[in-house]
């Protein structure tokens, strides 16, 4: 029965050998490209706020390392006194740059982009956001109560319903890490965000970036960290979708692109961790 029992176990160890030298050819279907508009107006408390820059590029085959820039295309945005602000493409860049944006709490602007015959549009109002007024450092955070943990805290305009964007930014993470807030449970009231990482150490920076945000983008940002946090998931995983923002294409609606116009206040600062 022993020497049964040692033939299977091996039989079973050469079927997994064998089977992870086994090449499978994926045949994935690459889609038309279409435009991503990466238009974040962010004004930083305490600047004129004048200078901004709007991206564009196309989608690209899974494979492929680079991400084709969009050159020659028509940008500009719009407040309700008819005011235009001209982006400027910085030659080859897709980087399209304004010098003279006037940033104004409460105000509406709409964001045009022409290219290849197409022209999309999107409409955003601009928000405020509060001081971040203290932070806080644990060293025993996280689940396993052994990771560095900062908090910083605001107070939320009880007056208004508000909506947040947390940015966290650290050589320890190759992007940075994003968080979404409402005050539906905090109104007027102090609120906070968090952020942990188990290979904090004396010395490190942290930087945080609290921006007020509109709540259709609040409700875009949590379809999408959503997805991001589930992307290592279980076999049963939703499929990730494209998630549509607020731009509009005004000549043929199918033909949709992808990415958002946000105009936020933005302030920020740097944490040096104890």
């Amino acid at each position: 029965m022993k020497n049964i029992k040692y033939i299977a176990l091996l039989f079973l160890s050469i079927l997994s050998f064998s089977s992870c030298e086994e090449v499978v050819d994926v045949d994935l279907k690459t889609a038309p490209p279409r435009l991503v508009i990466d238009a974040s107006i962010d004004w930083l408390k305490g600047t004129d706020g004048a200078t901004q820059k709007i991206k564009l590029t196309t989608t690209t085959g899974y494979f492929q390392s680079v991400i084709p820039v969009v050159s020659d295309a028509t940008v500009f945005v719009t407040n309700t006194s008819n005011t235009t602000f001209t982006f400027i493409e910085t030659p080859g860049t897709g980087e399209y740059i304004c010098s003279d944006f006037q940033p104004v709490i409460g105000e509406t602007y709409v964001l045009t982009v022409v290219y290849n015959g197409q022209t999309y549009t999107a409409t955003e109002k601009m928000a405020s956001v509060p001081v971040i007024t203290r932070t806080e450092q644990n060293d025993e955070g996280g689940f396993s109560n052994d990771e560095t943990e900062v908090k910083f805290y605001y107070n939320d305009n009880g007056q208004e319903n508000n909506f947040y964007l947390s940015k966290f930014e650290t050589p320890h993470l190759p992007y940075p890490d994003y968080d979404v807030m409402d005050d539906k449970f905090f109104q007027g009231n102090e609120m906070f965000g968090l952020f942990t990482h188990e290979d904090f150490k004396p010395g490190d920076q942290l930087k945080i970036s609290l921006l007020g945000i509109s709540e259709r983008y609040y409700n875009y940002m949590y379809i999408l960290i959503g997805m991001a946090e589930g992307a290592g998931g279980g076999p049963f995983q939703t499929t990730p979708a494209n998630v549509r923002g607020n731009i509009v294409n005004q000549t043929d609606r199918n033909n949709y692109a992808l990415g958002y116009f946000r105009v936020a206040e933005r302030t920020e600062l740097i944490y040096t961790i104890q």
